[in-house]
């Protein structure tokens, strides 16, 4: 019964940040921190799942390592896309200008 009400939460947090995602679509910041809140309810509900059925927490680390590697690109691109147009709006950036 406590496992199906930790799914149910991580599965809310998931939707919920799914749905941030695709609801904040003119800034790059909003768009990164949904991908970083969506990365760690899945991995809420990857600890509890293997946790539930006492599996080893090995390849909760290989996820976590993937999901840091995933947020440096993004604040890497971030900064990136900032020194080159100076905001981080959608409208303003052009992809014939790249």
């Amino acid at each position: 019964m406590m496992m199906y009400k930790f799914m149910c939460m991580g599965m809310i947090s998931f939707f919920s940040g799914l749905w941030g995602f695709c609801s904040n679509r003119k800034h790059l910041l909003a768009m990164l921190l949904s991908l970083e809140f969506i990365v760690l309810s899945l991995f809420m509900m990857l600890i509890f799942f293997l946790s539930y059925f006492q599996f080893e927490l090995y390849f909760s680390m290989v996820f976590l390592t993937f999901s840091v590697c995933e947020g440096a690109l993004g604040l890497s691109v971030l900064v990136s896309m900032i020194r080159t147009h100076g905001n981080d709006f959608f409208q303003a950036f052009s992809i014939l200008q790249c």
